[in-house]
């Protein structure tokens, strides 16, 4: 009866670690649907290569919303992409979007660099201003043919 007694506390410690860890998994990635505090800017990508919902938005390396959909635009061929911003944090609308890479190893996320403008984004405005990943792969096969091409 003890043996019996130990399994099933054992088992209920398991399952109470595995619902922890998929409610930490939710919310480091950005599953949790988008609070109704954020705001919502859109661009258009040549590339959206490393970037995927839930990748992290950052203005000057400091986390200010997420990716929150991409999608294949059909006419353009880009990758049209909606993200998430925290209430409050107003973007300049001459600024830029880049998605930049944490490292040889590191993941991709996407950078906004402001610009001077006065004027701010107005939630539902597209970021003209975009610039894709650059590819290490294209990067290095350059680098190995001699950089001619």
């Amino acid at each position: 009866m003890a043996e019996s007694t130990t399994e099933v506390l054992v088992g209920g410690a398991v399952l109470a670690v595995a619902v922890g860890f998929l409610i930490y998994a939710g919310q480091a990635t950005g599953f949790s649907p988008a609070k109704s505090s954020d705001y919502a800017l859109t661009a258009s990508f040549r590339s959206g290569e490393g970037i995927t919902v839930g990748t992290d938005v950052r203005l000057a390396g400091v986390k200010v919303g997420t990716v929150s959909a991409m999608t294949l635009n059909a006419q353009t061929y880009r990758a049209d992409t909606m993200l998430s911003l925290k209430q409050g944090i107003m973007i300049p609308d001459d600024s830029a979007i880049v998605i930049s890479s944490e490292g040889l190893l590191g993941g991709n996320f996407v950078e906004i660099y402001p610009g001077g403008s006065l004027d701010n984004f107005a939630p539902g405005d597209e970021i003209e201003d975009t610039q894709g990943a650059v590819s290490l792969v294209s990067l290095l096969m350059k680098f190995v043919s001699g950089g001619d091409e």
